[in-house]
């Protein structure tokens, strides 16, 4: 309550200082009968509630697009390591492909990482120095936009694999579409960030609401006198709680408690591709083991045979 009331203390603050200078005015200095019909605040209250149902819901929408989007970027981090891990070839089990596949792995961490930092406008590069190497760390800080740079590396490593017969083509393509899902859901989140809410309408619904809560006074003095102040007050609040939770809502990525949790789903990414990659790297050391042993078998062998 401390957080939520917090957002909008200046907001009632005036609302109960008008609403005292206006009683005390009303008692003590004033004795025209000021008193207006009810329905006129009625009237405009009732089209603050579209306004702010409006408002709401188009935020909301935005926010719920955004989580989808990330929600994306979940399933495809884990289709690109697992097409990764099983495409590769790797017939001597080399420790360069084992390599390989680490790198690529903690890059598309690294990616995650950087993308939710780089929207919130704070440092894409400080969660990702030990996940990447400090050449690839080089040629990111040489990129305003270090996701894109991450996914460039990406495409590279693809390439380089292709050249040395690691991947054929289809596989190649397929690992490629994967990673341009990936670009277009960065697009999608920069669309959702540098898209404004028209400003316009904030402004309208503002001046509608100061409006209401003005008028407001005037058709309540006869009836609750002083309790009129404890009451404007709650309804001023419940209006501007609607809108401020509107207005955080339009921006996801702000940084706040209301944003969708990037970091969170980053950390979830995190933890469900060094799970695939520590799987491999078992089956890989099993294998590896097997056909150590099976070496020295032959040897042994034929050792023996030559005696």
């Amino acid at each position: 309550m401390k957080y939520v009331l917090g957002k909008i203390k200046v907001e009632l603050s005036l609302v109960v200082a008008y609403t005292v200078i206006f009683e005390i005015l009303h008692h003590y200095f004033i004795n025209v009968p000021v008193d207006i019909p009810i329905a006129i605040p009625t009237m405009i209250g009732t089209i603050i509630s579209l306004l702010l149902a409006f408002k709401s819901n188009q935020a909301y929408d935005r926010w719920w697009e955004a989580r989808i989007v990330w929600g994306a970027i979940v399933n495809d981090s884990r289709t690109l390591i697992r097409q990764v891990l099983t495409f590769y070839k790797d017939p001597d089990f080399s420790v360069e492909a084992s390599e390989f596949k680490e790198n690529f792995a903690k890059r598309q961490i690294a990616w995650c990482y950087s993308l939710g930092q780089s929207l919130r406008k704070l440092d894409a590069l400080k969660p990702i120095e030990n996940l990447v190497s400090e050449e690839e760390l080089r040629f990111v800080k040489n990129h305003h936009n270090i996701p894109n740079a991450l996914l460039l590396l990406h495409g590279k490593d693809l390439r380089n694999a292709k050249n040395e017969k690691r991947l054929n083509m289809y596989q190649q393509v397929e690992i490629d579409n994967t990673i341009t899902r990936l670009c277009d859901n960065m697009g999608k989140c920069e669309r959702i960030k540098n898209t404004i809410f028209p400003t316009t309408y904030s402004m309208y619904t503002r001046i509608t609401l100061c409006l209401f809560i003005l008028l407001l006074p005037f058709s309540l003095i006869s009836v609750l006198s002083w309790f009129a102040i404890p009451l404007i007050t709650a309804v001023a609040g419940a209006f501007f709680l609607i809108e401020r939770m509107a207005i955080h809502l339009q921006d996801p990525f702000e940084n706040r408690p209301s944003d969708t949790p990037v970091t969170s789903i980053a950390i979830t990414i995190e933890k469900n591709i060094m799970e695939m990659l520590n799987e491999y790297q078992s089956e890989f050391d099993i294998i590896k083991e097997f056909h150590l042993k099976e070496d020295s078998h032959k040897v042994n062998n034929k050792h023996y045979y030559v005696l």
